[in-house]
């Protein structure tokens, strides 16, 4: 009985050390720049206004105009706008020498990848490679060239590298290209966070689960999938059967209404420790979803993951029509 007092005193102990190490914090950040890209909405656009009124100096990459004046009309004279795709490595390139230019001796202290398109929802079969291009330019390799070109900048700061996953970077619930480049997107920052080690750059990745934000709009999700519909082949549509689309939307409608967060706040908050906390994490989950299914789900056997996720999934009508 004393022998298992003593363990206990010990977990608690170390359980208060590990919350206190958390809540340690760098020193100065009115110094410090940062670079974030997707900044025309959702999450990107709410750390960049967060961020700006820290005391950072922020480099908002945003894809439009638009977003652009946006942003700057509801920011400080600290934060600068960049017009960013981030899938034109020339574009990347030049908007890499420009950060050079303007930070200077002081590097980049934080660079988050937070640019992401979903692409095409839908069954495999009824894709093309074509379909799976757009997410994957996007997610992935956008991702990769960004990081590639300002890594030398957060190498002399020593700085943070924050990439926005997915709880798809987990888990394969759904067809279409978002999923893959999700799975990839934790592949090269698991690489990246060792190779970086040696230099004293951290590396964190955050896997938010799902959040309303432009991204996920059921509308558009919908009309991308209906678009698909229409062109496939008559044996396709026999084996799922016509009233396919309209229960799976129904389903979809249900499981995202009871998943879905609306504070994306939760991710921010998950940037913000990365950026700021003397010992970031590797990885942070972000929405009450991510943590309580989502995550424990992606540590268990693969025969209960089918179990639980085919069990969301709308019922073929005739799969044997093939």
């Amino acid at each position: 009985k004393r022998m298992l007092f003593w363990v206990l005193v010990l977990l608690i102990l170390c359980g208060f050390l590990w919350n206190y190490k958390g809540q340690l914090k760098i020193a100065d950040i009115t110094d410090k720049y940062i670079f974030i890209t997707g900044c025309d909405s959702g999450f990107g656009n709410l750390a960049a206004r967060t961020f700006d009124k820290k005391g950072f100096h922020v480099i908002a990459a945003c894809l439009t105009e638009s977003g652009s004046t946006a942003l700057k009309a509801e920011t400080s004279e600290r934060l600068h706008t960049v017009l960013l795709d981030v899938t034109d490595a020339e574009h990347v390139k030049r908007t890499a020498q420009w950060v050079k230019n303007h930070v200077g001796e002081k590097g980049l202290w934080g660079l988050i990848n937070n640019a992401g398109v979903l692409g095409v929802l839908a069954p495999t079969d009824w894709l093309t490679v074509e379909d799976y291009r757009e997410p994957i330019e996007v997610n992935l390799f956008g991702l990769i060239s960004v990081t590639l070109n300002m890594l030398p900048l957060v190498k002399k700061a020593r700085g943070r590298v924050i990439n926005v996953s997915s709880i798809g970077g987990r888990l394969a619930f759904v067809g279409g290209g978002y999923i893959p480049s999700k799975y990839a997107v934790e592949g090269f920052n698991d690489c990246l966070r060792r190779d970086m080690k040696a230099f004293g750059v951290h590396v964190s990745c955050i896997e938010p689960g799902l959040f309303k934000t432009e991204l996920s709009d059921p509308v558009k999700t919908t009309e991308k999938k209906l678009a698909i519909w229409k062109h496939l082949s008559p044996d396709i549509k026999q084996q799922y059967g016509e009233d396919y689309i309209e229960k799976s939307l129904s389903k979809l409608k249900v499981n995202t209404t009871s998943f879905l967060n609306v504070d994306l706040s939760l991710v921010v908050e998950c940037m913000d420790h990365a950026l700021t906390s003397l010992f970031p994490k590797t990885r942070y989950a972000a929405g009450k979803d991510a943590k309580t299914f989502w995550i424990p789900l992606s540590h268990m056997p693969t025969v209960l993951q089918d179990f639980l996720l085919l069990k969301q999934k709308t019922k073929l009508a005739n799969p044997k029509a093939v």
